[in-house]
């Protein structure tokens, strides 16, 4: 119920901890909007009402991903074709994870991430893919056997970095690069717990090193420990026993 009273900025209006004044008290109420009949249902689509939905979003994915055991997360790029050397060592990675026993997680979709779900599939292992919803994505990749796909963004990257240990990260775009940074804002500001993240592919990722190591750490935007949370490579076995580090440890 409304609890209502004289104020500098008009009426006082409280929705539980929620205080609304002014133009900011809605014209209706939920109550009113629930028992009105055959109304525009779009306040369903407020962000209270996403809550709801993101709270289902961690849900499911917890239910799925709690008994998956110990797994490495490969990130790379959705444009990778099957005839480039990089889907083929993303292939290879994903087959020695899972001969050593480790799930492996990608976002599902095709390119780097269906390489290495390939990898794992073929050498009978557990093989994840954790898709989004977007307009021009494929869906989750035929080499998935344990897949969900997400709304929301946030929700997708908290499953890969809850339920991995280790993350090598393929040449990919601005997806790839949200992900890896995400991981590494983690690892560094201790929120996780110690994290092997490898970029694979030494010319590709030459000059965002070159960068943090030269104009990020010169201009003291990080320590001078921070470069040492990656390990960069081109050897995939290399790449495999970093990421399997943490695990063996």
């Amino acid at each position: 119920m409304a609890d209502e009273k004289d104020d500098v900025l008009g009426t006082t209006y409280h929705r539980g901890p929620v205080i609304l004044r002014g133009p900011m008290i809605p014209e209706k109420t939920t109550t009113t909007n629930l028992l009105e009949p055959e109304v525009d249902t779009d306040w369903l689509h407020m962000d209270p009402w996403r809550v709801l939905r993101i709270q289902a979003e961690f849900v499911d994915g917890f239910g799925a991903l709690a008994e998956l055991g110990p797994a490495v997360t490969v990130f790379g790029s959705a444009r990778t074709p099957r005839t480039d050397p990089m889907y083929r060592a993303a292939r290879h990675v994903g087959r020695k994870l899972a001969e050593a026993g480790v799930a492996v997680i990608t976002g599902g979709g095709p390119g780097i991430m269906e390489a290495a779900n390939c990898g794992a599939a073929r050498a009978g292992g557990k093989s994840v893919g954790l898709g989004i919803e977007l307009p021009h994505e494929q869906g989750i990749n035929k080499w998935v056997n344990l897949g969900m796909t997400f709304r929301y963004f946030f929700v997708r990257k908290t499953m890969f970095v809850k339920y991995s240990r280790g993350a090598i990260i393929f040449p990919g775009g601005f997806g790839t690069l949200d992900e890896a940074f995400e991981l590494l804002t983690l690892v560094q500001t201790h929120k996780v717990a110690r994290t092997p993240v490898i970029l694979f592919g030494t010319e590709y990722w030459r000059g965002l090193m070159g960068w943090l190591e030269g104009t990020v750490l010169g201009e003291g935007n990080i320590s001078p420990l921070d470069p040492d949370l990656m390990v960069v490579t081109d050897d995939e076995d290399e790449a495999v026993r970093v990421a399997l580090s943490e695990l063996r440890s």
